[in-house]
């Protein structure tokens, strides 16, 4: 085969996403050497007085979070028995399954001994919070591979144990949903023990229930979301309807998330902080204005959650907006305590793009080459007989007229 056969089999046409896609791959590859030959120390910006950075705030507790939609629907067709929003369980899970796979990844770049990543499976500590979020990882993970692997089972005719993991589907969603539950919650439980360091704006004895409540709303925007882009890259029609009501319950989540902010101010006696100038309350508006309160007030309108690119842009404000949580929880909260400002190295970012873009492409080449959508054959038009009439019989006919 030549060069030119390999080149059109295997990168296909040349684009400026896929351009830009080997840019940041190559020089990520060389970060990465970087990290895990010269260390943390040569390829971070952390430091003793801030160790948590974008690695953790962003790959491991908003990848997790993204991921949400998985369970989230999941429950609603298998638990709820909402069985319309079948076509769409599918992509789900897919984008979660991928989504843990990379944040474990992330953790395998932030962590000074990665080869260690094992230890909580032999050394127990019960009382630890992060003990309790590394086990319900793993173990979700594990769950969503079973979910995802009906479609591995179809695609190679694989009867026998594609019938055995049917049988057992419901069990599985159900440990799903408690697995995600308590490591969604627990992600914000880390925060607890941080009163006198985490600003006001972020800091609550309910950061797990905002967490829980935030990863549902993001769960259902991110359906969308991927929805609205396989339709574009496959070009495939988009479940209108179906999205439409998933959008109500990024309204629902949202208007409860509000509810729930507004009550935990008021306990605390916090609202003077949301009128301070400085930098913690801008971001803070940010985040809520923009990535709760517009977003909630678009999808409450049909017209809005009808047209399938302002559908689109409104959930990616809630997607911008938890990322924007908590990043603000693992850096902008931290910072005024720490008494350091800390800026993600060139090479903690490109790390980071370079784990977003290989989760992109997996997603398309997994789903260019197994079922992931759902398809409808369309109905055949009836065939029309063409019936031969005689030069007689229309002469017969005429008469009789």
């Amino acid at each position: 085969m030549s060069a030119a056969s390999l080149k059109e089999k295997y990168i296909g046409k040349l684009t400026f996403w896929k351009v830009v896609f080997f840019i940041v791959v190559a020089i990520g590859i060389y970060a990465t050497y970087v990290r895990y030959f010269r260390g943390l120390g040569a390829s971070t910006n952390l430091s003793d007085q801030f160790p948590w950075g974008l690695w953790i705030g962003f790959d491991v507790m908003c990848g997790v979070a993204l991921a949400a939609g998985g369970f989230t629907l999941a429950a609603v067709v298998y638990i709820f028995n909402i069985k319309h929003f079948h076509p769409v369980i599918r992509p789900a899970i897919l984008t979660a399954f991928l989504g843990y796979l990379l944040v474990i990844v992330g953790i395998l770049f932030d962590l000074g001994k990665p080869w260690n990543i094992w230890h909580p499976l032999v050394m127990w500590n019960p009382h630890s919070v992060m003990f309790e979020v590394a086990w319900c990882v793993m173990l979700y993970t594990t769950v969503l591979a079973l979910e995802f692997s009906p479609v591995v089972f179809e695609k190679f005719r694989m009867e026998k144990p594609l019938k055995i993991i049917k049988s057992i589907t419901i069990p599985l969603v159900m440990l799903g949903v408690l697995l995600s539950t308590l490591h969604q919650s627990s992600l914000g439980s880390l925060f607890l023990i941080v009163p006198e360091k985490l600003y006001p704006l972020w800091y609550s004895p309910l950061l797990p229930v905002f967490f829980f409540i935030s990863a549902l709303m993001v769960g259902f925007a991110m359906v969308i979301f991927e929805s609205y882009l396989s339709a574009r890259a496959f070009n495939k029609s988009l479940e209108k309807p179906l999205l439409m009501e998933i959008a109500r319950g990024v309204v629902f989540m949202a208007m409860l998330y509000l509810i729930l902010k507004a009550l935990d101010f008021t306990r605390r006696d916090a609202w003077g902080y949301l009128f301070q100038a400085n930098f913690e309350t801008l971001m803070f508006w940010l985040e809520v204005g923009g990535g709760v309160i517009i977003p909630m007030i678009l999808l409450s309108i049909p017209r809005i959650r009808r047209n399938q690119t302002a559908l689109f842009w409104s959930v990616s404000l809630v997607v911008v907006g938890l990322v924007m949580n908590r990043m603000n929880i693992a850096i902008t909260g931290m910072q005024r305590s720490a008494g350091v400002t800390y800026y993600p190295s060139w090479m903690e970012v490109f790390i980071t793009l370079t784990i977003v873009a290989i989760g992109f492409a997996a997603f398309r080449m997994i789903a260019k080459h197994f079922p992931i959508f759902e398809t409808t054959e369309p109905i055949p038009a009836p065939i029309k007989k063409k019936v031969k009439v005689s030069v007689r019989s229309k002469q017969a006919l005429l008469e009789t007229s």
